[in-house]
């Protein structure tokens, strides 16, 4: 099908200074795990984008100097010639495309520890950022920047700048936002100085400008130069004159950079999860930039709806649509809407496990994308896979993200599949999950693959169909894959921090329990030691339902893990709204129908809490009947021609949903193919191997 008229105008052609973009499509830098140690994942990773029509490509963060140096957490680097070789596998396969080469030259500033360089931290007042995420924690305080280190950094954005175009840039970045040294200046809790970079507006913006324009003395004439801003923070800040210091900003700069891209000040506002936020959030505090400067400006806002981008153009809030997270969920998202073939886009449910992958110094996941990051490491494409060599019949049971994604990956290989679910509708725990407060988005895995599997003829779907042994064995499939899912348990928690027991009560309750339609009486305390989201949701759920809710954890924080995926604050303020008490550091020791007993983690001491129902959010197993009774009837199983029993996602072992789906694709890639499968392809730096042995030499 040919372009929708009115989406025409996301495919024009766009100047950056001295480039061309050759559509609006913008991915924006974004962290992505793939440091300078993996240049091939990351090659491959960036590629699949511009194979699927993004305009303009990005790195993530990547050090202009070693005092900017943010490990464990990856980062990349353009310090060295070896450097300029890794990066410009990237830039050759975005070129392959067509596309636009961008690299973000960042430095951290106090923000960063140098845990490995082991420099003092730079800042221009020696003020730290003192984190609360263990991940960024640090005790080594930054050093108050002098002019002669003003003067080096803006040596080293230069001399990075140059080796970025070396290595086949074709827009480079210069960062001011997100807390990192160039925000620092621009904001007055980091900048304390009485100089000429401190004080006035005018003066905080002088470093980032001296930046800009140094950038674009050693570039400039043939890379575009783009200014990276956080504005949230000078937007609340009244201006002397414009309505706020942010207005201001971008008034001093406004015919400087060739690009504007402008975000979020921290990240949980930056890369809010679709529980919290919506498209298009970042709008009510970006919408000014346009009216102040003709350079075109980027920004992002989660969007996957052509709609909302093509308004977002009209109505003068953008030139470019930004995407990260959207250009994970489908690298092809632009090339979709230029032929036509919107329903086949794979939406970004704005879970956050991708900023999860970063947090944990991993190549990036996504729950939508199970491909993402596996392109080189695997050789998975986003939108092809390869014909099965040997085509067979295949069960699978259960239709939750697992066996969607299974049956999906399978289909598209040829295979002819079966896929069964007891439920009414395909789902899985979505099923429920999706009925949950600010989770309807999530829906988008189940709906994007039912969307597709009904289209072909080598899939047949059966809801409501409930499978035993007996009912398998006499369909005779040449395999089978089970995906039944895992079940809540009512195990408590020690004081070793392990799931020890079972509370058995009438009155204690599971997740489960609440899916079944089961609601606890109130006041009901919940006990969770998941920590991810479950329990946070299923609280706020019971208060919505208006039932007196309690939450308590043994972690430090409601929902502990959701600091990984940036949402932890805010499950804070949304338990808060619902005026929920909150007690951290807590186990669940007892629970009579009245009272409950807890006791502190470290220290032993035990309150009481009245309450009449306990909802235990802790440890999930499989649900593993139905291949318990299958690895029984071994006999039967080879004398009706079935080869395998596998398991995938929760039944093999539970997780998150990209976890699940991810476990799906793996195994629909590996059946009936010939090829003998490597866990994956290990990437290595790239090395001027005679230079270190030099390096070496010299040493001795």
């Amino acid at each position: 099908m040919p372009c929708n008229p009115s989406y025409e105008i996301l495919f024009e052609p766009m100047r950056i200074g001295p480039v061309t973009a050759p559509n609006r499509f913008y991915q924006v830098p974004h962290a992505s795990g793939m440091t300078n140690a993996l240049p091939r994942v990351r090659a491959a990773f960036r590629e699949a984008k511009a194979e699927g029509g993004w305009g303009v490509i990005c790195t993530g963060a990547c050090s202009i100097d070693p005092s900017s140096d943010d490990s464990p957490l990856p980062f990349a680097t353009l310090w060295d010639d070896n450097d300029i070789r890794a990066h410009a596998l990237m830039t050759e396969a975005v070129h392959r495309h067509g596309s636009l080469a961008g690299v973000e030259l960042w430095h951290g500033g106090a923000s960063v520890m140098n845990r490995t360089s082991r420099l003092p931290p730079l800042s221009p007042s020696g003020i730290p950022w003192m984190a609360t995420h263990v991940g960024f924690m640090g005790n080594l305080r930054p050093k108050t920047m002098d002019k002669a280190d003003i003067r080096e950094v803006l040596r080293c954005q230069a001399e990075a700048a140059r080796k970025a175009r070396t290595a086949g840039f074709d827009v480079v970045y210069v960062y001011a936002g997100m807390g990192y040294l160039g925000y620092e200046f621009l904001l007055p809790e980091y900048n304390h100085r009485t100089d000429c970079y401190g004080g006035s507006i005018e003066n905080r913006v002088r470093f980032v400008r001296e930046m800009i324009e140094v950038t674009k003395d050693a570039v400039g004439q043939d890379c575009g130069v783009a200014l990276r801003v956080s504005l949230e923070e000078l937007r609340d800040r009244p201006g002397r004159n414009q309505p706020s210091e942010a207005h201001e900003l971008v008034e001093l700069l406004a015919d400087l950079p060739d690009l504007f891209d402008v975000k979020m000040d921290s990240s949980p506002t930056d890369c809010s999860a679709s529980r919290f936020s919506g498209e298009g959030s970042h709008e009510p505090v970006i919408d000014f930039v346009k009216s102040l400067t003709k350079k075109p400006v980027v920004g992002v806002g989660r969007f996957t709806s052509p709609d909302t981008m093509v308004l977002q153009i009209k109505r003068g809030v953008l030139d470019f649509i930004g995407g990260a997270r959207p250009s994970i969920a489908d690298p092809f998202l632009p090339a979709k809407i230029r032929e036509g073939r919107e329903a086949e886009i794979r939406e970004c449910i704005g879970c956050n496990i991708c900023i999860s992958s970063w947090h944990d110094g991993v190549p990036v996941r996504c729950t939508q994308n199970p491909t993402a990051g596996e392109e080189w490491r695997r050789g998975w494409h986003p939108e092809r896979t390869d014909r099965a060599d040997s085509p067979e019949r295949i069960l699978i049971v259960g239709g939750g993200p697992a066996g969607l994604e299974c049956a999906l990956t399978l289909g598209r290989r040829g295979h002819e599949v079966t896929l069964a679910d007891s439920s009414r509708s395909f789902g899985g725990r979505l099923a429920f999950e999706r009925t949950l407060p600010g989770l309807s988005a999530w829906n988008r895995v189940v709906d994007y693959r039912l969307g597709r599997l009904n289209e072909m003829g080598n899939v047949s779907l059966y809801p409501e169909s409930v499978l035993g042994a007996d009912e398998i064995i006499e369909l005779a499939p040449d395999r089978v894959v089970l995906a039944t899912g895992a079940r809540w348990t009512d195990m408590l928690y020690s004081s070793m921090e392990i799931p020890v027991g079972r509370l058995d009560h009438p009155g204690v309750f599971t997740p489960d329990d609440i899916a079944a339609g089961r609601l606890p009486q109130g006041p009901t305390l919940v006990f969770d030691f998941d920590n991810y989201y479950m329990g946070g949701v299923l609280t706020e759920h019971l208060a919505a339902q208006g039932i007196p809710v309690s939450y308590v954890t043994p972690a430090g924080q409601a929902s502990a893990w959701t600091i990984m995926t940036n949402e932890l604050p805010l499950v804070h303020r949304a338990l808060a709204r619902r005026k929920v008490p909150v007690t951290t550091l807590h186990l669940l020791k007892s629970f009579d129908g009245e009272t409950a007993t807890l006791a502190h983690l470290f220290t032993g001491e035990e309150v009481r809490v009245a309450c009449r129902s306990v909802l235990i959010v802790g440890l999930r197993l499989p649900r593993g009947e139905l291949f318990e009774a299958l690895t029984l009837r071994a006999d039967a199983l080879a004398a009706a021609g079935i080869r395998n029993v596998d398991r995938i996602g929760d039944t093999l072992a539970p997780g998150a949903l990209a976890h699940a789906v991810h476990s799906g694709h793996k195994l629909a890639q590996e059946i009936g193919t010939k090829i003998r499968w490597q866990p994956y392809r290990r990437d290595t730096p790239i090395v001027d191997a005679v230079a270190d042995f030099d390096m070496r030499t010299a040493a001795e």
